[in-house]
């Protein structure tokens, strides 16, 4: 029997290591209610490979406690920053919401500008 190769998403499958790697959003969902998956990917082949490993999601739309609701496995955020990922710009903000990293200076200026006056 020839061997079926596994999914890279499923964390058991082959990981090249002398590419650089990220950490970002993909999008989901329909057009007018988006949703996003937090990937790891490469970042010379994001287009043509699967994520290397799904790392959480994150729901914009507000739900009816006026909540967005994100989702993530801080164990493996915490690995692939140390491995070297990049974190992308929006993914950043969420992070540092989290407790991961430090604030983003971007999310000071959204309170700054979003207080009652």
């Amino acid at each position: 029997m020839p061997r079926i190769p596994l999914h890279l998403a499923s964390g058991t499958g082959v990981i090249i290591k002398s590419r650089t790697k990220s950490i970002r959003f993909v999008r989901y969902g329909c057009s007018n209610r988006p949703f996003y998956h937090i990937i790891v990917i490469d970042d010379k082949c994001a287009k043509k490979q699967p994520p290397i490993e799904q790392l959480g999601s994150y729901d914009p739309s507000p739900n009816f406690l006026n909540e967005k609701l994100v989702a993530l496995n801080f164990e493996r955020v915490q690995h692939w920053i140390g491995q070297g990922a990049k974190v992308s710009r929006p993914l950043l903000e969420i992070l540092g919401l989290a407790g991961i990293l430090p604030i983003h200076p971007r999310t000071y200026m959204r309170a700054w500008r979003n207080r009652p006056v």
